[in-house]
């Protein structure tokens, strides 16, 4: 394992970097939320047009990540990095100052843009930075509580801004964090060549793939506004799957493949992303459909909810900072995944039973402690999926990963939102109260989510192995490379 030198720029400060960056993404995509209404009254959307802001995002950020990460490969993953940050940062101040709808809708789209450039190569620069498997585990696990946590801190922090400032807040506070981004890593992140242009310029089968994924990603996100059986939708779906089928003819053929298809033939990193799929899919019942559930059940206002789901925040961080590495190194990442993805299906088993009237300590601390699964599911996950990649395909491998959630995050939002309103207009349709109908759909959607978590437990069990047997590591550097202060420690 290479040792940094004194003059090799901070392996600490390249992962603080990375987290960043991966946190303004995940803030984004959870800060808007809570302050749609508002954005609604100002800028004057129709309900119709508002899903936009959410889903303008959403397109754009799904469809490059595959193209992003392969292009980090090949022209190098710190100025890919590097640009898709400068582009957020800049859409995010278009956002701040859009006057209208279509300005808005068109700042989210390239926000997903550059999301996808930057979030689809820190995996790929993570797993290169950090290769010995401790200080790996270690580093994956910072990454994912970033992740994680980042979510349920984005809900309060958009509540927080909404009512304090004005919803434009919620974009402009991206400026001074992505210029310090920015700035940090043009010192912190390693240059690399990439493998050139020519181990994979594959012009047909990035526009196949790419088209592919956007037709299929629009076709889920407005399966609420046009129903799952309409002819929009399936006319989506069937050019989606077709696109991307001609894809992978393309890349089986192709002298220079955008994605080489022996990464999919690795167990384990096919194994981890099915099972990612199915486990985002159902988790976001438990980020979106409680928080709906605390407001328009409970009545809790925009910051009361943030400040309702920071235990699991807190939870998720103390595991995965605190204890994932060491669990990961003892016992390995299979066995880990498991044990989280069980404490999550007690996470939506339990909310299955949530009451209308329901008492928070009673019904809702517990569950937002056993989130504590999720900080133990994602690293160890993570590990999974980055391992069974060579280090040549790392870009590819994290925006495979990244992808993956996406789509998972897409089919969570279109079946479950779906499933749950139509539940809720039956039960009204019956003479139920208002409260009643409601809290009865988001039952149904928690008992699917949790059907989708044991699959995912299935899936876990029959495919994924440990990378490799585990080997105590050496507790001395090389002598030829002395130790410095740039290396990650323990937390």
């Amino acid at each position: 394992m290479r040792t940094p030198t004194p003059a090799t720029p901070s392996r600490r400060l390249a992962l603080g970097v990375l987290a960043t960056g991966l946190l303004m993404t995940v803030l984004d995509g959870s800060i808007v939320t809570v302050a749609m209404p508002a954005i609604q009254g100002n800028l004057g959307f129709t309900p119709a047009g508002l899903s936009w802001v959410v889903n303008a995002y959403l397109i754009a950020f799904g469809a490059l990540l595959l193209l992003a990460g392969r292009l980090g490969d090949l022209i190098g993953r710190r100025k890919m990095f590097l640009a898709g940050t400068a582009l957020f940062t800049a859409a995010s101040l278009l956002a701040g100052a859009a006057d209208s709808p279509g300005v808005l809708v068109a700042a989210r789209f390239l926000q997903g843009a550059g999301s996808a450039m930057a979030s689809a190569v820190g995996l790929g620069i993570l797993v290169t930075l950090f290769t010995g498997e401790r200080e790996r585990a270690r580093a994956i696990a910072v990454f994912g509580f970033t992740g994680a946590a980042g979510a349920s801190l984005g809900q309060v922090l958009g509540g927080v801004l909404t009512d304090a400032l004005a919803w434009n807040w919620i974009f402009l506070i991206n400026l001074p964090i992505g210029v310090a981004t920015l700035l940090t890593a043009l010192r912190a992140l390693p240059a690399d060549r990439g493998l050139g242009l020519r181990a994979g310029a594959d012009v047909s089968g990035a526009l196949l793939v790419t088209s592919g994924l956007t037709a299929g990603i629009y076709a889920v996100v407005t399966i609420e506004e046009y129903g799952a059986g309409s002819a929009h939708t399936l006319g989506f779906g069937a050019l989606s799957a077709a696109l991307l089928a001609g894809f992978l003819v393309r890349q089986a053929k192709a002298a220079h493949p955008l994605m080489p298809l022996r990464i999919l033939r690795s167990r384990s990193v096919a194994g981890a992303n099915a099972v990612q799929m199915l486990m985002v899919a159902a988790l976001f019942s438990f980020q979106i459909l409680v928080a709906l559930y605390l407001q328009k059940v409970l009545g809790y206002g925009a910051s009361a909810t943030g400040f309702a789901m920071l235990p699991a925040a807190l939870v998720i961080g103390a595991v995965s900072l605190g204890a994932s590495a060491r669990l990961i190194a003892r016992f390995g990442e299979r066995n880990v995944l498991l044990t989280g993805i069980v404490l999550l299906v007690g996470v939506l088993g339990l909310l299955t039973r949530v009451p209308v009237h329901a008492s928070y300590a009673v019904d809702l601390l517990p569950v937002m402690l056993l989130a504590a699964g999720f900080g133990l599911a994602l690293p160890a996950l993570t590990s999974l999926a980055m391992a069974g990649a060579e280090e040549s395909d790392a870009g590819l491998a994290s925006g495979l990963f990244n992808t993956t959630q996406q789509i998972g995050m897409a089919l969570g939002v279109a079946v479950l939102s779906t499933l749950a309103a139509a539940r809720t207009e039956s039960l009204a349709g019956a003479g139920r109260p208002a409260a009643e109908a409601l809290t009865g759909g988001y039952h149904l959607a928690f008992g699917v989510g949790t059907g989708l978590l044991l699959a995912a437990l299935a899936v876990a069990a029959l495919v994924l192995r440990n990378p490799a047997a585990r080997r105590p590591e050496p507790r001395t550097e090389p002598r030829a490379e002395p130790r410095t202060g740039a290396e990650l420690t323990a937390p």
